[in-house]
């Protein structure tokens, strides 16, 4: 289970990353109890949510290019410490009592610019940190990663936005960045810039007729897209959730992300003990309907425990399509075009996500939070149905792809 641990760059990238996420996750579940307490408005919580990451969507190819041009290793250097600047603006406006949603979406459209160039790169750089053979071990270490702290992190949250409130996030969160930059500062890597002989768009448009025209890549991604979609469709409601349908407070929407997170984590001790990889377009496949199935029974229930227990169904679902597709992924993308192949996967995934936020909201202000979540479980179902009538030619493609890349 921790085989990619035996890499030293491993353990130091996963180390920082483990401080640094925590505070990423604290910061998220504050901004969106403090956007829903500034103006009581689902509508307004979709929006801020889908303004905030639609430039990770427009600029994330740019960023998948200068991934496969640029040295990886600076890239993520300057983007953390980017991202920390931001955060202690952040925690400035809201320790001074000044934070208004206006100053939230802007700090929330310049966090979007930097995950353009440093979500790429960091998920072409996780694979210099690690052997080939150990790869897909460490894509399930971090998503488990991300999911501990996904955990962790809105816990604390909750409690310190009733007691303090969302200013001490921001400002934990700013102080967690130091982690990663000396993580990162500790990371000796070969990495070298690449040299191409092709023009940018050039690139881009060959590597997205690739991606489109390889149906085990085009499965991920469109897999990818649903349930980040469907996903954002969940973080953009849960405060109403917690709040109106629950009658809770910040606590209770803590809680229930952690559930979330629960999920994904025990998803990723799963698939740290799973070796086949023929078998993931499956628990892709499955992933995608158990997400669904387990948000329709959160839609209609009206108990705490019930919620957090199919909250925690559905992390675990995700998780599970979100693992598989990376995982395959990497193993069938080339270095030379893996930041590109990467762009587009996470301008699919990440992208979908305030798409997701955008459509909630609007939805929402017409047919009611529930019927909303409900709407997109069964999407996910069917796309699963759809997916799994596919999966015996997928998985064919996947092993002709992955023996001609081996010899």
């Amino acid at each position: 289970m921790l085989r990619a641990f035996s890499s030293r760059n491993f353990s130091l990238f996963y180390t920082g990353q483990a401080i640094s996420l925590i505070g990423t996750s604290m910061t998220q579940v504050a901004t969106s109890w403090l956007v829903y307490r500034l103006t009581d408005s689902a509508l307004l919580l979709g929006v801020v949510g889908f303004v905030s990451q639609i430039p990770t969507l427009l600029l994330i190819p740019l960023g998948g290019i200068i991934a496969d041009r640029t040295n990886r290793h600076r890239i993520l250097l300057v983007a953390q410490i980017l991202g920390m600047l931001r955060s202690l603006a952040l925690t400035w406006l809201a320790l001074s009592g000044t934070i208004n949603v206006w100053y939230i979406t802007f700090l929330g459209v310049l966090l979007g610019m930097i995950n353009a160039f440093d979500i790429p790169t960091r998920q072409a750089f996780l694979p210099q940190t690690v052997g080939k053979e150990n790869l897909g071990n460490a894509f399930a270490l971090y998503s488990s990663l991300v999911s501990v702290t996904s955990m962790v992190g809105p816990a604390i949250a909750g409690l310190l936005i009733v007691a303090w409130g969302s200013g001490l996030c921001f400002l934990l969160d700013s102080i967690s960045y130091i982690a990663v930059i000396v993580a990162l500062l500790a990371i000796i890597t070969t990495d070298k810039n690449v040299i191409s002989i092709r023009q940018p768009l050039e690139e881009l448009k060959t590597s997205f007729n690739y991606a489109i025209g390889f149906l085990p890549i085009r499965s991920i991604l469109i897999g990818s897209s649903l349930v980040c979609c469907v996903w954002g469709f969940y973080l953009a409601l849960g405060p109403i959730f917690a709040k109106d349908i629950l009658q809770g407070e910040s606590n209770t929407f803590g809680f229930l992300m952690t559930a979330s997170s629960l999920g994904t984590l025990a998803g990723g001790i799963y698939l740290t003990r799973h070796q086949n990889v023929h078998g993931l377009g499956t628990i892709l496949a499955l992933g995608i309907g158990f997400m669904g199935m387990s948000l329709i029974v959160f839609a209609l229930s009206r108990v705490f425990w019930l919620s957090f227990i199919s909250l925690l169904a559905a992390g675990f679902g995700f998780i599970l399509q979100i693992i598989a597709g990376r995982t395959l992924l990497q193993l069938l993308v080339s270095d030379e075009n893996r930041g590109q192949i990467t762009g587009i996967y996470v301008m699919a995934s990440t992208g979908a996500v305030p798409l997701g936020n955008l459509i909630a909201g609007a939805l929402a202000s017409r047919i009611g939070v529930v019927n909303t979540v409900i709407l997109g479980a069964s999407i996910c179902i069917t796309g699963s149905g759809i997916f799994m009538q596919q999966i015996s030619t997928f998985r064919n493609l996947v092993r002709l792809n992955l023996n001609a890349n081996n010899s």
